[in-house]
């Protein structure tokens, strides 16, 4: 599999000031690294606050990075301008996390999905209709949808005719910042299961940004899981949410609801708070948290390395045991 996107050292920081009003920096996104393969769909979690929105953004040129490159077919698209630009967000397209915020309330669904296509000068009056048309069959909606506002839809729609806009330009990668967060479970699934559908009638490559592991294990095929700016973890999806091996992404699947009455799951509960992006704890970041610290973990930065003998890897000083993902709650609270 060749890669299409590679993301190395990807720093995102943000100047702010303090209550006091002393200058001080959000490190967003602190040093994030992965690939993405043709035709791969990886998963990108975490809870609120640990910077994986942020790097979405960053790959589709939506904010800037500080440090670090974005590789696009091995180009280097880390700060493009112009021409370059243009040909990059063609390929490349955003779907938005909230469908009613991002579509303009005074624009009909067919003027919304025709829009990209009138700026890159791919508009043509007699066969344009019948393009937005099949977009529209494409997420499954009549096309004479095209002729209403956003407001006359559903949540579940609405979502659909912003991937059918992302879809307008024929991009090959698509990047979707919780996709299905705000829907109904019901309509969830509908919408996960159009993206796959998508990704193999038309061959492309997904980033998926979610706080749902669930909706992460039914559409990727690998994960990376961040904690406070970093990666701390990353392999193949079912590999990493069966047996995690960071203590982070072992309490992130303790607290997802089993998936019957029969499973078992011991919680595992963290104690206090993410810390401030501003004020980022020494050592490994998640020690402040972790049952497991001590003070390897206050003195060093953790590395990600390989982990057991297949495509895993984690970033702690005293990793989970392989196949044992769990650990007591008493311990861990």
């Amino acid at each position: 599999m060749s890669t299409l996107l590679s993301v190395e050292d990807l720093q995102v920081h943000f100047a702010a000031r303090s209550f006091t009003g002393r200058k001080q920096a959000i490190r967003a996104v602190d040093g994030v690294s992965f690939a993405v393969g043709e035709h791969e769909a990886l998963g990108i979690i975490g809870e609120s606050g640990c910077g994986k929105t942020t790097t979405g953004r960053a790959i589709v040129q939506l904010e800037e990075p500080t440090g670090g490159s974005i590789h696009y077919r091995g180009k280097d698209v880390t700060h493009l301008t112009g021409a370059a630009r243009r040909a990059f967000n063609a390929n490349v397209q955003f779907v938005f996390q909230d469908p009613m915020s991002s579509l303009n309330p005074r624009m009909n669904v067919a003027s919304i999905i025709a829009e990209p296509l009138r700026a890159y000068g791919r508009w043509n009056g007699r066969t344009g209709p019948d393009r937005v048309a099949e977009l529209l069959d494409m997420v499954g909606l009549p096309p004479e949808f095209g002729n209403r506002y956003p407001h006359e839809f559903s949540g579940g729609q609405r979502q659909r005719i912003g991937i059918a806009r992302a879809l307008a330009l024929d991009p090959e990668l698509l990047v979707l910042d919780e996709p299905v967060s705000a829907l109904d479970v019901s309509v969830q699934a509908q919408v996960l299961n159009l993206l796959m559908s998508l990704r193999d009638a038309k061959g492309l490559t997904y980033v998926m940004i979610s706080h749902d592991l669930d909706v992460i294990r039914h559409v990727t095929d690998r994960i990376v899981v961040m904690y406070l700016g970093v990666v701390v973890e990353t392999g193949p999806a079912d590999e990493v949410l069966d047996a995690p091996v960071h203590p982070y992404t072992a309490a992130l699947v303790s607290a997802t609801p089993p998936s019957s009455p029969d499973e078992k799951r011991e919680r595992i509960r963290l104690q206090g708070e993410l810390p401030s992006a501003s004020n980022i704890p020494s050592g490994c970041r998640f020690r402040t948290r972790c049952w497991r610290a001590d003070e390897i973990c206050a003195a060093e930065v953790p590395q990600l390395v390989p982990v057991g003998d297949g495509d895993r890897a984690a970033a702690c000083h005293h990793p989970l045991d392989l196949g044992m993902p769990h650990v007591r709650e008493d311990i861990a609270s």
